[in-house]
């Protein structure tokens, strides 16, 4: 670890509300980091080499973003439900199979990425996140979403692509916010019959690479509500159609 030079310029940094110590290849969670306390509003650890967050952590009471991506890190302490000021938490590109139910309590939270991660299973405590306008696990070992996902109700994107789902929970009829949806490569056969009709926010939906037929999609009740709300979102015709790609009309959906 290069500790001096860390070392320093968290000093250099010790008043300051934004602590971004980027690209240092530390391998272990510094304590002057810690002894800034209250001050932070801003942690950016990534790409560096950490394996542990410290429970201590929560002495970062005043957190608003946390990004710990492109490190080592396996879990995260249950301490970080302190953490109730967090609006935007990234941890994409660690070695996390599970997160902590504590996960729950971070009640503030807008922005959820952990993708490139091993996450097996989500939560059931991640439906308490009722202001989560972002969710982002792709490229997991998801086999599946938690229906208590139902209950965020503030979600506008949710993005699971490269894991193992094979279906949609029934709840997802629950966010009447949510805009885009993006599932590709996967293994989704069907979903819920109400989704088009009670999502009536929805506009995007990519489900590339897995079992769903488009005729199945099309034949969903609301699909033509859907594909008005497409339309005139990129005010240009979409006959019948999911996604546009740079190939021209796209399904969204592998016939």
């Amino acid at each position: 670890m290069r500790s001096f030079p860390f070392t320093k310029k968290i000093r250099c940094v010790h008043s300051l509300t934004n602590a971004l110590f980027m690209h240092f290849l530390v391998q272990s969670f510094p304590d002057e980091v810690l002894d800034l306390g209250r001050s932070v509003r801003t942690l950016d650890l990534t790409h560096n080499r950490l394996v542990v967050v410290p429970l201590e952590i929560d002495n970062l009471i005043n957190m608003q973003r946390l990004v710990l991506a492109e490190n080592l890190i396996e879990r995260l302490p249950v301490s970080l439900g302190k953490l109730q000021s967090l609006k935007v938490m990234i941890l994409d590109g660690n070695q996390m199979s599970t997160l902590p139910d504590e996960l729950g309590q971070l009640v503030r939270l807008e922005q959820l990425s952990i993708s490139g991660n091993v996450l097996t299973y989500l939560p059931e405590t991640i439906g308490s996140l009722r202001n989560l306008l972002l969710l982002n696990v792709s490229n997991n070992k998801l086999k599946s979403l938690p229906e208590s996902i139902g209950s965020c109700f503030s979600l506008e994107e949710l993005r699971a692509d490269d894991n193992s789902i094979e279906d949609i929970p029934s709840s997802f009829c629950n966010l009447i916010n949510l805009k885009s949806l993006s599932l590709n490569n996967n293994n989704v056969n069907q979903i819920t019959p109400n989704l088009l009709k009670d999502c009536r926010s929805l506009q995007n939906v990519s489900l590339h690479n897995n079992p769903i037929l488009m005729d199945q999609f099309q034949q969903m009740e609301g699909f033509h509500e859907f594909e008005a709300r497409r339309k005139k979102k990129f005010d240009k015709q979409i006959d019948s159609n999911v996604m546009i790609s740079s190939k021209g009309l796209d399904e969204g959906v592998d016939l």
